[in-house]
């Protein structure tokens, strides 16, 4: 199927809607694998947890995933202030030659990992006065949310449920609000656990989802992310589609006109 509507983020146009993390494996070579399998075009690096080359001489993720195979997309993950963030940035930006492409993180506290969003703002201010181009993780707010896509960020990461939680999107009609709203990319970011979860969030209307513990996390990564692909695929179809709509009452599925009486 062509999409009519691929996703296109900061100018570049994907051809997947699934985004992937590359933590939690048990080597680089089933991150590899299991990207591979994921179809995912987009990566996202945690920079404070993962060598780019600013430590010589250790295993460098850029030697599995190369960036003439993969957009890397460097997260600010394990940043508790804004400054931390934004240094977190200038020094990806750094490494990786002037790439300008940034997931902005900024946590409120370590037990829920849910994102302080003074801070997330104000790091979003910096960045892009900086030249950065910023996707943002946030709480599900829909006022935050058109407050950050105003500002400039060119693609808002609504948290579907805590992350690492796997507890699928927890408030819909959030999210539903949302993606009505948006004119930039919505990307459900945060909380999502199995194949299913995915899904929903395609059949919401979301542009598309970022994961990484649904996939690491499952007892066959490679397996996993075979099926999220192909439920981010099928979550997308069936939202363009158009579902039927929900009744109370039955209705047949055979036309009763014409029977014998």
């Amino acid at each position: 199927m062509t999409d009519p509507h691929p996703l296109t983020i900061a100018g570049q146009r994907y051809d997947s809607r699934l985004l992937v993390g590359t933590g939690k494996y048990r080597d680089f070579a089933e991150t590899r694998a299991a990207i591979e399998a994921s179809g995912a075009r987009i990566v996202t690096v945690a920079l404070r947890r993962t060598n780019l080359g600013q430590h010589p001489g250790e295993p460098n993720l850029l030697d599995v995933l190369p960036l003439e195979q993969f957009t890397l997309l460097p997260n600010t993950a394990g940043c508790y202030t804004a400054d931390d963030a934004v240094q977190t940035c200038r020094l990806a930006r750094e490494l990786l030659d002037g790439h300008k492409l940034v997931k902005l993180e900024v946590l409120g506290d370590a037990k829920t990992l849910y994102p302080d969003m003074t801070a997330t703002l104000a790091a979003a201010e910096t960045l892009i006065h900086d030249g950065f181009d910023v996707m943002v993780y946030c709480s599900d707010d829909p006022i935050l949310c058109k407050r950050l896509e105003a500002m400039g960020c060119v693609a808002v990461m609504p948290l579907a449920a805590p992350i690492g939680s796997g507890l699928g999107i927890q408030n819909r009609y959030n999210m539903m609000t949302i993606i009505e709203n948006a004119t930039v990319p919505i990307i459900v970011d945060a909380g999502v656990g199995t194949a299913s979860d995915a899904a929903i969030a395609m059949e919401l209307g979301c542009d598309g989802v970022l994961m990484n513990t649904a996939i690491a996390e499952a007892r066959q990564p490679v397996l996993m992310a075979s099926a999220m692909k192909k439920a981010i695929e099928a979550g997308r179809e069936a939202f363009l589609a158009g579902r039927m709509p929900r009744r109370r009452y039955a209705s047949a599925s055979s036309p009763l006109d014409g029977l014998a009486t």
